[in-house]
């Protein structure tokens, strides 16, 4: 089943069961996804997908951190829902010790011992993590190694 396929069937378990909330992210990742087949004239692999939905999960999160500080805890708790729908779809998230080991392995394969070699670091590590991790730890993880 691809990813369209699992996204219509979520939509449609979930009009049935009245759940709002479930409905409006899936409706908006599905509006996401169309946008972008639309404007790039492209059919959006699962692969592609997932990457957008990550995407969104970032642009979430942002917004978690503004709601917080904003003392709004009604829409923290409504963002913090429609994170844990939308983390449903992404592969199973890396710990930090596995981001760790990979960071350690490509530092070592590169030969990159300073932060000029960052963006080498950066650009061999995050296309294996993709969807998998968030990039800010990823950058976090690799400036503790890099001096």
């Amino acid at each position: 089943m691809s990813f369209k396929e699992r996204l219509m069937a979520d939509l449609k378990a979930s009009m049935k069961n009245k759940d709002k909330v479930r409905k409006d992210v899936i409706t908006m990742v599905r509006a996401a996804i169309k946008q972008r087949e639309v404007d790039e004239r492209i059919e959006l692999n699962d692969e592609d997908i997932i990457e957008l939905i990550a995407k969104q999960v970032k642009q979430k999160k942002d917004a978690l951190k503004d709601f917080e500080k904003g003392g709004r805890q009604d829409l923290v708790e409504l963002t913090q829902k429609e994170i844990d729908i939308l983390m449903e779809y992404l592969p199973k998230q890396l710990s930090e010790d596995e981001i760790d080991e990979i960071v350690k392995a490509a530092i070592e394969e590169i030969g990159a011992s300073t932060m000029k070699d960052m963006g080498k670091v950066m650009s061999y590590v995050m296309p294996k993590v993709k969807g998998r991790v968030d990039g800010s730890l990823v950058n976090k993880i690799v400036r503790q190694y890099l001096k």
